[in-house]
């Protein structure tokens, strides 16, 4: 961290992006009913919480119905063993931004069972060519400056593009780059911003419009797909998704994709065939990773109801100076910490938290009103008392709540 705090140009690239989120979040806040929605999205998924089993089979059978294939994976493990047994090797696969997908180390895990693997949202490219981390759960490559980005096209991908290339100009220089491998490639994988337990539904919500493609092109797609992110209706995930979106400050969003199955026609004698433009097969396979134990930890649960907007790194001090150094393998800044404990490793979110500064902040910006600062402070309590052998203090009290005399 202190290394990362120590870099001038990462710092800038940081402050212009958390400034322009800002006031993309304050427009989007400003045009639509935003807060409303948060509320239908909070109580949707408190339903979904305490009743998780129960749409996890829901979610299963709805799916299973429309004709997806099914895969329920209780760890990193399970999932990347059930997407391998998929692709194979040998093939080429296209992956959109999916930060479940960075939690269990998909794209490496392809690459050496002998796949060629590339990710086709801007950001997590410019972050695969860096060999990199994500910064962002929205914006991956929000630490790269443009100069950086140039370098890395021309570099790694021999794109014509110089040093002082305009985002425009490495933008196209991308999108030719990537034409043609995604019209050749044999498998997409994408996440989802939620699943409809009632109609086995995807929803997933973009701007560039790779997720179409990766998710429509390729013969076989395949979703992976965190169990918390199940809602009880298909109205309920289009609700998430737009919550998600408008945080994040991308409101409207220019694409919301629903897929209910695999492609089909029933053109002919309303025979129903499978495969007609788009994949003939869809896999989704849901996570569990952690999830359902912090369900049962009175600390980690509230985490579970993030919808993964980013606003909360936007408006961090810390994260604002460190960027993807604070944080664990794929979830950085305040809900990071809380997701690298679910997902990763306790420890090393108790070792991170002690730079959280506390401010409550992250707390202000949530949408689901998931009280971050209180979880760093428990995760920094626990850490401290495995360390030095004493029990912690309470976690703070909710903002505005007296401490309990003693």
């Amino acid at each position: 961290m202190e290394k990362a705090a120590a870099d001038p140009e990462l710092r800038r690239a940081l402050r212009r992006a958390a400034w322009n989120a800002r006031l993309a979040v304050r427009r989007a806040l400003e045009r639509a009913p935003l807060a409303e929605l948060a509320r239908e999205v909070r109580e949707a998924k408190r339903r979904v919480l305490e009743n998780l089993d129960y749409y996890i089979e829901e979610a299963r059978r709805s799916l299973e119905r429309n004709g997806a294939r099914v895969h329920l994976a209780s760890t990193g493990e399970d999932a990347l063993e059930a997407i391998a047994s998929i692709v194979g090797s040998g093939k080429t696969v296209v992956l959109s931004k999916t930060m479940t997908g960075e939690e269990i180390g998909l794209r490496e895990h392809l690459e050496k069972l002998g796949n060629r693997v590339y990710e086709t949202d801007l950001g997590q490219l410019l972050v695969q060519l860096e060999a990199g981390t994500p910064s962002h759960i929205i914006a991956p490559a929000v630490h790269i400056s443009r100069r950086r980005a140039a370098r890395l096209v021309a570099e790694k991908l021999g794109a014509p593009v110089d040093a002082e290339a305009a985002p425009e100009e490495i933008v196209a220089a991308v999108r030719e780059k990537l034409r043609s491998i995604f019209t050749g490639a044999d498998v997409g994988v994408t996440g989802a911003n939620a699943v409809a337990a009632d109609t086995g539904s995807l929803v997933m919500v973009e701007n560039e419009g790779n997720i179409r493609l990766v998710s429509g092109l390729p013969p076989v797609h395949i979703a992976l797909v965190g169990v918390e992110k199940i809602m009880p209706t298909l109205l309920d995930a289009v609700k998430a998704a737009m919550v998600q979106a408008g945080y994040a400050g991308l409101y409207p969003p220019t694409y919301i994709n629903i897929v209910s199955g695999p492609s089909s026609t029933a053109d002919i004698e309303h025979h129903r065939v499978p495969g007609a433009h788009g994949p003939r097969e869809l896999h989704v396979v849901l996570l569990d990773n952690g999830r359902r134990r912090a369900l049962r930890d009175p600390l980690l649960s509230e985490a579970l109801r993030c919808v993964r907007c980013g606003r909360c790194l936007f408006e961090c001090p810390v994260w604002s100076q460190a960027g993807p150094a604070w944080g664990g393998r794929a979830y950085k800044g305040p809900m990071g910490l809380a997701w690298t404990a679910i997902t990763e490793s306790e420890e090393l979110a108790g070792e991170l938290a002690y730079a959280c500064t506390q401010c409550r902040a992250c707390d202000a910006a949530c949408p689901m009103e998931i009280p971050l600062t209180r979880i760093i402070h428990g995760l920094r309590a626990r850490h401290a008392s495995k360390l030095l052998g004493w029990n912690p203090r309470p976690s703070l009290p909710a903002p505005g709540a007296a401490p309990d005399s003693q």
